[in-house]
Protein backbone atom coordinates (compact mmCIF):
# COMPACT_ATOMS: atom_id res chain seq x y z
CA UNK A 1 0.00 0.00 0.00
CA UNK A 2 2.84 2.40 0.83
CA UNK A 3 4.52 1.66 -2.53
CA UNK A 4 1.25 2.23 -4.38
CA UNK A 5 0.78 5.59 -2.67
CA UNK A 6 4.34 6.60 -3.60
CA UNK A 7 3.69 5.57 -7.21
CA UNK A 8 0.51 7.68 -7.31
CA UNK A 9 2.39 10.70 -5.96
CA UNK A 10 5.15 10.29 -8.55
CA UNK A 11 2.64 10.05 -11.39
CA UNK A 12 0.70 13.08 -10.14
CA UNK A 13 3.96 15.03 -9.95
CA UNK A 14 4.81 14.07 -13.53
CA UNK A 15 1.32 15.08 -14.70
CA UNK A 16 1.80 18.54 -13.19
CA UNK A 17 5.29 18.86 -14.64
CA UNK A 18 3.95 17.93 -18.11
CA UNK A 19 1.75 21.03 -18.16
CA UNK A 20 4.30 23.37 -16.57
CA UNK A 21 7.17 22.33 -18.86
CA UNK A 22 5.00 22.28 -21.98
CA UNK A 23 3.61 25.78 -21.43
CA UNK A 24 7.02 27.14 -20.33
CA UNK A 25 8.61 25.62 -23.47
CA UNK A 26 11.09 23.61 -21.38
CA UNK A 27 11.30 20.96 -24.09
CA UNK A 28 14.22 18.91 -22.70
CA UNK A 29 12.53 18.57 -19.30
CA UNK A 30 9.23 17.88 -21.03
CA UNK A 31 10.76 15.04 -23.05
CA UNK A 32 12.07 13.35 -19.88
CA UNK A 33 8.52 12.73 -18.66
CA UNK A 34 7.74 10.31 -21.49
CA UNK A 35 8.24 6.59 -21.82
CA UNK A 36 10.72 5.89 -24.66
CA UNK A 37 7.80 4.48 -26.69
CA UNK A 38 5.41 7.27 -25.68
CA UNK A 39 2.53 8.26 -27.97
CA UNK A 40 0.47 11.46 -27.98
CA UNK A 41 -3.05 11.27 -29.42
CA UNK A 42 -4.27 14.62 -30.76
CA UNK A 43 -7.32 15.79 -32.67
CA UNK A 44 -5.36 14.98 -35.83
CA UNK A 45 -4.22 11.45 -34.88
CA UNK A 46 -1.56 9.58 -32.89
CA UNK A 47 2.13 10.47 -33.11
CA UNK A 48 5.31 9.44 -31.24
CA UNK A 49 6.01 11.92 -28.47
CA UNK A 50 9.20 13.25 -30.08
CA UNK A 51 7.26 14.09 -33.23
CA UNK A 52 4.61 15.77 -31.07
CA UNK A 53 7.30 17.92 -29.43
CA UNK A 54 8.79 18.86 -32.81
CA UNK A 55 5.36 19.87 -34.12
CA UNK A 56 4.48 21.93 -31.04
CA UNK A 57 7.88 23.63 -31.05
CA UNK A 58 7.51 24.54 -34.73
CA UNK A 59 3.97 25.81 -34.35
CA UNK A 60 4.88 27.75 -31.18
CA UNK A 61 7.67 29.48 -33.09
CA UNK A 62 5.04 30.37 -35.71
CA UNK A 63 2.74 31.91 -33.10
CA UNK A 64 0.80 29.03 -31.48
CA UNK A 65 -0.58 30.38 -28.20
CA UNK A 66 -1.88 27.68 -25.81
CA UNK A 67 -1.99 27.56 -22.01
CA UNK A 68 -3.18 24.77 -19.68
CA UNK A 69 -4.65 24.87 -16.17
CA UNK A 70 -4.95 21.58 -14.25
CA UNK A 71 -7.65 20.45 -11.85
CA UNK A 72 -8.21 17.07 -10.13
CA UNK A 73 -6.44 13.81 -10.96
CA UNK A 74 -7.44 10.18 -10.36
CA UNK A 75 -4.71 7.52 -10.65
CA UNK A 76 -5.10 3.73 -10.61
CA UNK A 77 -1.89 1.67 -10.24
CA UNK A 78 -1.48 -2.05 -10.94
CA UNK A 79 2.14 -3.16 -10.67
CA UNK A 80 4.25 -1.31 -13.23
CA UNK A 81 1.23 -0.02 -15.16
CA UNK A 82 -1.11 2.83 -14.29
CA UNK A 83 -4.04 4.76 -15.75
CA UNK A 84 -4.65 8.39 -14.84
CA UNK A 85 -7.40 10.83 -15.71
CA UNK A 86 -6.88 14.56 -15.10
CA UNK A 87 -9.36 17.39 -15.50
CA UNK A 88 -7.96 20.52 -17.12
CA UNK A 89 -8.82 23.65 -19.03
CA UNK A 90 -6.80 24.95 -21.92
CA UNK A 91 -7.14 28.17 -23.85
CA UNK A 92 -5.91 28.63 -27.40
CA UNK A 93 -5.68 32.15 -28.84
CA UNK A 94 -5.70 32.56 -32.60
CA UNK A 95 -7.27 34.66 -35.35
CA UNK A 96 -10.34 33.34 -37.15
CA UNK A 97 -11.23 35.23 -40.32
CA UNK A 98 -9.28 38.21 -39.01
CA UNK A 99 -10.92 38.19 -35.55
CA UNK A 100 -8.58 37.34 -32.64
CA UNK A 101 -10.33 34.72 -30.48
CA UNK A 102 -9.84 32.60 -27.38
CA UNK A 103 -11.16 29.04 -27.53
CA UNK A 104 -11.61 27.66 -24.00
CA UNK A 105 -11.74 23.87 -23.72
CA UNK A 106 -12.80 21.86 -20.66
CA UNK A 107 -11.21 18.44 -21.08
CA UNK A 108 -9.62 15.42 -19.44
CA UNK A 109 -6.25 13.87 -20.16
CA UNK A 110 -6.49 10.08 -20.19
CA UNK A 111 -3.06 8.56 -19.63
CA UNK A 112 -1.36 5.19 -19.64
CA UNK A 113 1.82 5.19 -17.53
CA UNK A 114 4.56 2.55 -17.38
CA UNK A 115 7.29 2.11 -14.79
CA UNK A 116 10.65 1.02 -16.22
CA UNK A 117 13.75 0.65 -14.04
CA UNK A 118 11.95 2.39 -11.20
CA UNK A 119 10.87 5.44 -13.25
CA UNK A 120 7.34 6.24 -14.38
CA UNK A 121 7.02 7.42 -17.99
CA UNK A 122 4.00 8.56 -19.99
CA UNK A 123 3.30 5.73 -22.44
CA UNK A 124 0.10 7.07 -24.01
CA UNK A 125 -1.93 10.27 -23.65
CA UNK A 126 -5.29 11.11 -25.21
CA UNK A 127 -7.71 13.93 -24.53
CA UNK A 128 -11.41 13.59 -23.75
CA UNK A 129 -13.42 16.69 -24.66
CA UNK A 130 -16.14 17.79 -22.22
CA UNK A 131 -17.18 21.19 -23.60
CA UNK A 132 -15.73 24.30 -25.23
CA UNK A 133 -16.57 27.88 -26.09
CA UNK A 134 -15.19 30.68 -28.24
CA UNK A 135 -14.88 34.38 -27.44
CA UNK A 136 -13.46 37.27 -29.46
CA UNK A 137 -10.66 38.93 -27.48
CA UNK A 138 -12.18 42.29 -28.40
CA UNK A 139 -15.74 42.14 -27.02
CA UNK A 140 -16.91 44.51 -29.75
CA UNK A 141 -15.65 42.27 -32.55
CA UNK A 142 -18.12 40.06 -34.39
CA UNK A 143 -17.29 36.53 -35.46
CA UNK A 144 -19.47 34.99 -38.16
CA UNK A 145 -19.42 31.18 -38.24
CA UNK A 146 -19.69 28.96 -41.27
CA UNK A 147 -22.36 26.44 -40.11
CA UNK A 148 -21.21 23.89 -42.69
CA UNK A 149 -17.89 23.65 -40.83
CA UNK A 150 -19.11 24.16 -37.27
CA UNK A 151 -21.99 21.69 -37.28
CA UNK A 152 -20.03 18.72 -38.61
CA UNK A 153 -18.22 18.31 -35.26
CA UNK A 154 -19.51 17.01 -31.89
CA UNK A 155 -20.73 19.71 -29.53
CA UNK A 156 -17.99 19.02 -26.98
CA UNK A 157 -15.16 20.31 -29.19
CA UNK A 158 -16.75 22.01 -32.19
CA UNK A 159 -15.24 25.46 -31.55
CA UNK A 160 -11.72 24.08 -31.18
CA UNK A 161 -12.27 22.04 -34.34
CA UNK A 162 -13.53 25.16 -36.12
CA UNK A 163 -10.40 27.10 -35.16
CA UNK A 164 -8.12 24.25 -36.24
CA UNK A 165 -9.90 23.65 -39.54
CA UNK A 166 -9.81 27.36 -40.37
CA UNK A 167 -6.05 27.23 -39.70
CA UNK A 168 -5.68 24.28 -42.09
CA UNK A 169 -5.15 21.51 -39.51
CA UNK A 170 -7.05 18.22 -39.85
CA UNK A 171 -9.46 17.28 -37.04
CA UNK A 172 -11.13 13.93 -36.41
CA UNK A 173 -14.91 13.96 -36.19
CA UNK A 174 -14.80 11.17 -33.59
CA UNK A 175 -12.40 12.33 -30.89
CA UNK A 176 -13.00 10.97 -27.36
CA UNK A 177 -15.74 13.05 -25.75
CA UNK A 178 -18.20 13.24 -22.89
CA UNK A 179 -21.17 11.98 -24.94
CA UNK A 180 -19.35 8.79 -25.98
CA UNK A 181 -18.69 7.51 -29.48
CA UNK A 182 -16.41 4.76 -30.75
CA UNK A 183 -13.19 6.68 -29.99
CA UNK A 184 -14.26 7.10 -26.36
CA UNK A 185 -15.17 3.44 -26.01
CA UNK A 186 -11.87 2.34 -27.55
CA UNK A 187 -9.91 4.64 -25.24
CA UNK A 188 -11.50 3.27 -22.06
CA UNK A 189 -11.02 -0.29 -23.32
CA UNK A 190 -7.34 0.51 -23.93
CA UNK A 191 -7.06 1.62 -20.31
CA UNK A 192 -8.78 -1.49 -18.97
CA UNK A 193 -6.51 -3.76 -21.01
CA UNK A 194 -3.44 -1.77 -19.95
CA UNK A 195 -4.10 -2.46 -16.26
CA UNK A 196 -4.42 -6.20 -16.99
CA UNK A 197 -1.00 -6.52 -18.64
Amino acid sequence: MEQQFEDILRIRDAIERWVVYRDAREWDKFAELWDPEGIMATTGGEVPFRQFIQTVRKRTAEGLNVLHNLSGTAVEVRGDHAVAMTKFVFVQRAPIDGVLCDVTCYERHYDLWRKTDGKWGLYYRATIADKDRIDPVDPDAKLVFDPAILNQYPVEYRYLAYLKEKAGHPVSKDCPRLSGGSATEELFKKGEDWLKE
